[in-house]
C-alpha cells in the first residue's frame, strides 16, 4: 500500500493533533468521538470493541505508539483516526512509556478484501523510521500529517 493510498483513509476530520485524555479507556472514547460521536448509535460499540482488543493485549508499541484496530459492523469501508497527545496517555506499552501517536483502523467485518492488513502494515514501516515518527510527534495539522504519510512511501 502505496502512501497515497494510505493517506486516503484519513480524512481531516478524523485526525486530533491535541488529544486530552490521559488515560486509555478516556482516549478510547475521545479518539472514536471523531468517527461516531458520544450519544450517537455506533460511538460505545465501537469502544466496546476496541476495549475488548485491548483486554487481549495492548496495541500500544514502544517508542510511544499505539495501533488500535477491529472490525464493526458502524464503518462500511475501511476508516483510519488519527491522534496525537503532547502529554502523552497512560496506554499500557511495555516499555511503561506514555502514548503519543495512534493510529486506528476500522474495517468492515463483512469485506475481508479491504486493505486492512496491509494498511496496519503499511503504518508500522512508518513508525520504524525515527525521523518520520519523531515527525508524527510533532504534527499541528493534517498537512504535517499527510506529508509524513507520503514521505514513508517505499522505495521504487
Amino acid at each position: 500500500m502505496m502512501g497515497e493510498e494510505l493517506l486516503r483513509l484519513f480524512d481531516p476530520s478524523r485526525c486530533t493533533f491535541d488529544l486530552r485524555a490521559t488515560g486509555k479507556d478516556a482516549a478510547l472514547q475521545e479518539i472514536l468521538g471523531l468517527v461516531a460521536p458520544a450519544g450517537s448509535p455506533h460511538h460505545q460499540s465501537l469502544v466496546d470493541l476496541l476495549c475488548k482488543r485491548e483486554a487481549l493485549g495492548t496495541t500500544a508499541a514502544v517508542k510511544g505508539v499505539a495501533l488500535p484496530h477491529g472490525r464493526s459492523l458502524a464503518v462500511t469501508r475501511l476508516t483510519g483516526i488519527f491522534a496525537r497527545s503532547r502529554r502523552g496517555v497512560d496506554f499500557g506499552a511495555a516499555d511503561g512509556a506514555p502514548t503519543h501517536v495512534f493510529f486506528v483502523l476500522l474495517a468492515p467485518p463483512h469485506k475481508r478484501a479491504y486493505p486492512y492488513l496491509p494498511a496496519l502494515g503499511r503504518i508500522v514501516e512508518i513508525l520504524q523510521d525515527d525521523a518520520l515518527r519523531r515527525r508524527l510527534f510533532a504534527a499541528d495539522h493534517f498537512e504535517e500529517f499527510a506529508a509524513v504519510i507520503a514521505a514513508g512511501h517505499p522505495a521504487g
